[in-house]
């Protein structure tokens, strides 16, 4: 055999065994994230989630190459989340990602080992799901809304900055109120505590009128009370189904043509007076640095539970005109965004 037809096999075998060796190589491993939403809907996508899967590109995560990406959207059905949580269980799943408090919950039910990522969820210690947002432990962490009822107050100041002449407001929440006593506390609805709302509205000479709505059916009924009440002003709590009705809500606001105050900034960019609250995209976003550190080996109970830090009050100048309403520029200098 000649140098060059030994030379010729060398190579042949080489090239034959590289082969071998790469296709023995394993796979890269496909993380499977499981999300679950009571107030998204899969038939109207919110920006928030394209945002959240476009941090995760940024992260070195992209669907179909190294993640699955399996969502759970309710469409305001919380009936559906605990079915929901059983099936992601059994699909195995690396990490579970929820919002609320019914989310948060229905995972927790479902496993104590899987990862649970909060977005939003409120009251987590005190509902025993978590030991505290400095330590959390067990298999939860993420993002709380414990903002307590200051933000609730400062929503009702705002309105009243806004419109002055209120002087009875609608404040509609999707849980029924707790027993009279000493707090009141509505968990699900931003944790509102309606003993400080009531005191906050006394001192502006407000009087509120309670009316609750927790599934689309109870709307109608919900804003018919508002209007046999005669309320001037509409205060909505941070729930999943008042945003995943909130255009349900504005219209029957606009059509009274009484102001109101909401608690995300896709309330005033759908034609809302007011808003006040966290930024949810930001919220969402942030979740995804818990993501890929539990991905990459992290454990939920060691990373601290984050608080916002930052609130964002929105106006939208083409509503007050429509309400004939004129915003002060104390007010209007205090927006971190106008819509004119």
């Amino acid at each position: 055999m000649s140098t060059w037809s030994a030379l010729g096999v060398v190579l042949g075998l080489l090239v034959v065994s590289g082969a071998a060796e790469v296709g023995a190589q394993p796979s890269v491993k496909m993380a499977r994230i499981g999300i679950i939403s009571a107030g998204a809907d899969p038939s109207r996508p919110e920006p928030q989630w394209s945002a959240f899967v476009e941090v995760l590109r940024g992260l070195g995560y992209a669907e179909g190459r190294n993640i699955v990406i399996e969502r759970r959207f309710a469409a305001g059905k919380s009936e559906r989340l605990r079915g929901f949580a059983a099936e992601l269980v059994r699909l195995n799943v690396d990490v579970i990602v929820v919002t609320g408090p019914p989310e948060v919950e229905a995972a927790r039910g479902a496993t104590t080992t899987i990862p649970i990522v909060t977005i939003e969820a409120p009251d987590l210690v005190a509902r025993g799901l978590i030991a505290s947002l400095a330590r959390p432990g067990g298999n939860i962490t993420g993002l709380t809304v414990d903002t307590g009822p200051e933000i609730a107050e400062k929503m009702l100041q705002l309105l009243k900055e806004a419109a002055p002449r209120i002087s009875r407001v609608a404040v509609l929440l999707t849980t029924r109120p707790g027993p009279v006593g000493t707090e009141r506390r509505l968990l699900h609805d931003g944790g509102i505590q309606l003993s400080k709302l009531e005191a906050a509205a006394e001192r502006l000479g407000i009087t509120l009128q309670v009316v609750t709505s927790a599934s689309r059916s109870e709307f109608e009924d919900a804003f018919a009370a508002i209007a046999a009440g005669q309320a001037d002003a509409l205060f909505v709590s941070n729930s999943a189904v008042s945003f995943l009705h909130r255009r349900l809500i504005l219209e029957f606001a606009l059509k009274r043509g009484i102001a109101g105050v909401y608690p995300f900034r896709e309330f005033a960019e759908d034609g809302g007076l007011l808003t006040y609250g966290v930024d949810l995209r930001d919220m969402v976003r942030r979740s995804t640095i818990y993501l890929d550190r539990i991905l990459k080996g992290a454990r939920p109970g060691d990373l601290p539970v984050e608080q916002p830090t930052k609130f964002e009050l929105l106006i939208n100048l083409k509503t007050a005109k429509a309400l004939g309403l004129t915003i002060p520029p104390s007010l209007r200098l205090q927006a971190d965004q106008v819509i004119e």
